[in-house]
């Protein structure tokens, strides 16, 4: 009997922006459950045979139609039981764009927002976790 794992990839993108005197992040307002109505970093499934750095690239665009040509690794992330829905493996990537970068909610985001990273609201997921990472890695 062939083995089939029930683990899946996802991808989640901290994208920071310099605002006055401090940085902000993109986040999304789930349309769906679970977390429907939470704040989360943009992200997704990746799709089969998709580059990973790639799947990030194409869920940050479908959600707020943020472009961006190239991302960081901030790791990987992969505690069971972080995604109700079952094993979840995210790869989490970190982006800097410019102070005017223009957002807008789309696909699975509700609306978007930019917040102060010294005040972020309850995030969905281990989605703090990952902020505070990317944070200590990259600024």
């Amino acid at each position: 009997m062939a083995y089939i794992s029930k683990i899946f990839v996802t991808v989640d993108v901290l994208i920071v922006r310099p605002f006055e005197m401090e940085q902000q992040i993109l986040l999304i307002k789930r349309k769906n459950e679970p977390f429907k109505d939470c704040w989360a970093l943009p992200g997704g499934f990746v799709d089969e045979n998709e580059d990973l750095e790639q799947a990030a690239i194409r869920e940050l665009v479908e959600e707020t139609q943020v472009k961006i040509s190239h991302l960081e690794q901030i790791g990987a992330f992969g505690k069971p039981y972080r995604d109700p829905r079952g094993h979840m493996v995210s790869i989490a990537y970190f982006g800097k764009v410019a102070t005017n970068t223009i957002a807008m909610a789309a696909d699975d985001a509700k609306e978007i927002g930019w917040f102060s990273v010294t005040n972020l609201p309850t995030l969905a997921f281990d989605h703090s976790d990952i902020i505070k990472a990317g944070l200590q890695k990259f600024l």
